[in-house]
């Protein structure tokens, strides 16, 4: 087999890849090891900035997207008894959509279907070969056998724990990672969320958001410890916690329901320069990951795809290879700041275990200059709705 592009990963980094490229006339496979169930069947957040929402349609998977995603205007802060709302639209002209991630996959599963573009299901990579020559391959088993594709280049879209990042020698990489003292509880219902507005809490107790995935289907996360199980946290407790940690009108509002989708994040950040090698290239969690917090993950992984369809685009085209060469330096300049904004998100809203005091009023006097000031509030939209790709 040969083709011009292997995409390992068919997550929607991977996927919105190989939409692009054969909107540019580049022929690709995307292999994933796991079935196409499973891909669809997990849960994942689902805030988009508007390059995302632009990125979508320009692939053909956003009629569905347009129809049924819910715009965002702005997203509330609660400290104390002080309710902030950030207006985005306001505040910089623009919004975010909710729609939730699992449904972004579905979508770009079917325009790739549509187009009658190969994925290969429960394809799982066993190595990647001479990614520093003008043959790079992939080599995956299926069914029992091993099945070789030769290509010009490789995209490893398969995350932080898939194999494309280990195909680079370990010297060839610098990694820098931040790991957090807690995790993420979050629960998934069927009730309508409790405000058309994500809620962002910093409570004594630890921090708090309320969210949607659409206005019947609600998303809410709690900080809990790092060891903590999710036996320890039957629905009920989960509705007990929550409450105690919103305001009282959003506490009021709050519909509780048996969950349909439990777990246990732990939150870190994550970076891995160069994004290349040879002829293999990282994007999305493959080259690094973000907390939540600031609702980046997908976001920062459809910056990369854009990145990297424009400088593939550019070679077929052209047959230079300037935008290959600098993709690693230009995804990078986005990607540490939308790290940055994760982690002050992070830390202005948690609970750290180890704070003491004078990190307390700290963080109290950090919320109360964005309270107050329209200036800090323009610098967090900005930021939340998408800086430019």
């Amino acid at each position: 087999m040969r083709t011009q592009v292997v995409i390992i990963g068919s997550g929607p980094a991977g996927l919105l890849l190989g939409q692009l490229l054969q909107g540019a006339g580049i022929d690709s496979v995307i292999l994933e090891r796991r079935s196409r169930d499973h891909v669809l069947g997990r849960i994942r957040a689902g805030v988009l900035e508007r390059g995302t929402v632009d990125l979508l349609i320009e692939a053909g998977a956003g009629a569905r997207m347009r129809r049924e995603g819910l715009t965002h205007e702005g997203a509330e802060i609660v400290f104390g008894e002080h309710r902030q709302r950030i207006d985005f639209k306001a505040l910089t002209g623009s919004s975010v959509l909710v729609y939730g991630q699992t449904e972004v996959t579905h979508d770009l599963m079917e325009a790739r279907a549509r187009n009658a573009a190969p994925v290969v299901f429960e394809a799982e990579a066993v190595r990647i070969e001479a990614v520093d020559s003008a043959r790079p391959s992939v080599h995956f088993r299926k069914d029992g056998a091993v099945v070789a594709i030769g290509c010009d280049f490789i995209a490893g879209c398969d995350g932080f724990h898939g194999i494309a990042r280990h195909a680079i020698p370990a010297a060839a990489l610098t990694l820098f990672e931040r790991l957090y003292p807690f995790g993420w509880l979050g629960v998934l219902v069927d009730r309508p969320p409790i405000s058309d507005e994500l809620i962002y809490v910093n409570h004594a107790r630890g921090f708090a958001l309320c969210s949607m995935r659409s206005k019947t289907r609600s998303r809410y996360y709690l900080q809990c410890a790092l060891d903590d199980k999710l036996e320890a946290w039957p629905d009920d407790l989960f509705w007990q916690e929550l409450r105690r940690r919103l305001p009282g009108e959003a506490a009021a509002a709050l519909k509780a329901g048996p969950s349909i989708e439990k777990s246990i994040a732990p939150l870190r950040s994550f970076v891995t320069e160069p994004m290349q090698f040879g002829r293999l290239f990282l994007a999305g969690d493959a080259a690094h990951i973000v907390p939540p917090t600031g609702a980046k993950g997908l976001n920062l992984a459809a910056s990369d795809v854009a990145y990297l369809a424009e400088a593939f685009a550019d070679y077929y085209r052209s047959r230079t290879r300037g935008l290959l060469e600098n993709y690693s330096s230009r995804a990078l300049a986005r990607v540490w700041k939308v790290e940055r904004f994760s982690w002050w998100m992070t830390r202005m809203l948690h609970h750290f275990p180890d704070a003491d005091r004078f990190d307390a009023r700290l963080q109290s006097a950090e919320l109360a200059y964005l309270f107050e000031s329209p200036a800090a509030q323009k610098t967090l939209a900005e930021n939340y709705v998408g800086l430019p790709f």
